[in-house]
């Protein structure tokens, strides 16, 4: 994929005129516009550039992390630990019924 056009060849860009042409302040103003946004644009990508090899970069690291040795969690457990948290956190609020 290439981008054709940059700010300055749009800037720099003639057009010729006719018997019934174009508005030339119109044309200058639209083209300023699209010079903005085309700018914007650069601008995006660049920075999404960036972010994507720092997260490639940080995926990378994840993977070659070892994993737990306790894989083998289950719902019960997972359910028991919530449990254990629920009366941690709330004590005996939890059970109360008033």
């Amino acid at each position: 994929m290439e981008i054709k056009l940059d700010s300055k060849t749009i800037l720099e860009k003639e057009f010729k005129t006719g018997l019934r042409g174009y508005n030339q302040e119109d044309v200058d103003l639209f083209l300023d516009q699209i010079i903005q946004d085309y700018e914007t644009f650069k601008k995006m990508i660049s920075e999404l550039r960036t972010e994507n090899e720092k997260l490639k970069e940080e995926l990378a690291t994840q993977q070659k992390r070892p994993m737990p040795s306790n894989t083998n969690t289950t719902n019960f457990d997972i359910l028991k630990r919530i449990s254990n948290l629920e009366k941690h956190v709330f004590g005996s609020k939890l059970y109360d019924t008033e």
